[in-house]
């Protein structure tokens, strides 16, 4: 249970304050910011939603003067369009998620669910450029989930379908990482680097881990053979692990090139573009 505060008016809006999954929370309705500050100065809020039709600045604006009264409110930034600097920017500022238009109702709702039940941010910041994004990133799944949603804004640059099958690849190593690497332990972190040049997109995942010998790691699928990721699949089901051999199918399928260092605790993936 908590208290959701929705900025804006809209069939949009009024489909997400109607969501079934938000059903077993508060909501409240503002129709512009200084509404939504009048809320907040007489209800605590846990999730703030702003107004899909304001622009990114303006959001981040409401934003600062939201956590001068509640400091710990969760943001989940709705607009037009993001550029990467406003992405970034959106990061810095502990932003929860951010979506652009044409929104997906349900993926917002569930991604405010997560939010209420999110117990601190999770990503930091080491460098901040469109084309070298660094981040440090906590080992839990909502994290790894809300960092893929950055990334997908970050990425608008590509066809929505191509796009959607490379973030899929990137969440299942980044997952791989925070499981092998760390044993999803949330004092744990692991950096993560997104990269853009002229004729590639690079990520970059080292986690805190001793690393593995892939020779002896049965439950990783490491042949692009149906046959094989099934015995991998059985074999971790097997051993109580998070299915994950067709995810790593998956990436295989999806990226140029997957390349491990020596130790086994950080992989780069590449997708060339040109």
């Amino acid at each position: 249970m908590g208290c959701l505060l929705i900025v804006g008016d809209g069939p949009q809006v009024r489909a997400l304050a109607e969501h079934p999954l938000l059903a077993a929370h508060d909501i409240l309705m503002s129709r512009c910011s200084v509404e939504a500050l009048r809320h907040a100065r007489t209800t605590p809020i846990d999730v703030l939603l702003t107004d899909p039709a304001t622009p990114v600045e303006e959001d981040l604006e409401l934003l600062e003067e939201m956590r001068r009264i509640r400091g710990d409110v969760r943001t989940i930034a709705l607009a037009p369009a993001f550029s990467s600097d406003e992405l970034i920017v959106a990061l810095r500022a502990k932003v929860f998620a951010c979506f652009s238009a044409p929104f997906d109702v349900t993926e917002i709702a569930e991604m405010v669910r997560s939010a209420f039940a999110a117990s601190d941010d999770g990503i930091e910041v080491l460098s901040g450029l469109p084309n070298w994004l660094t981040l440090r990133v906590a080992c839990r799944l909502v994290t790894a989930d809300r960092l893929t949603r950055f990334l997908t804004e970050l990425r608008g640059d590509l066809p929505s379908d191509e796009r959607d099958l490379l973030m899929t690849a990137f969440r299942e190593v980044l997952l791989n990482a925070m499981e092998h690497g760390a044993g999803f332990d949330p004092s744990k972190v692991i950096q993560v680097t997104a990269a853009r040049t002229a004729r590639a997109i690079v990520f970059h995942f080292r986690d805190p881990g001793d690393g593995f010998d892939r020779r002896e790691l049965q439950h990783a699928a490491m042949s692009c053979s149906p046959e094989s990721v099934m015995a991998a699949t059985i074999h971790r089901a097997e051993t109580g692990l998070r299915p994950g051999g067709f995810g790593m199918l998956i990436v295989r399928q999806v990226v140029d090139e997957l390349v491990y260092n020596e130790q086994g605790n950080e992989v780069i993936m590449i997708k060339h573009t040109a």
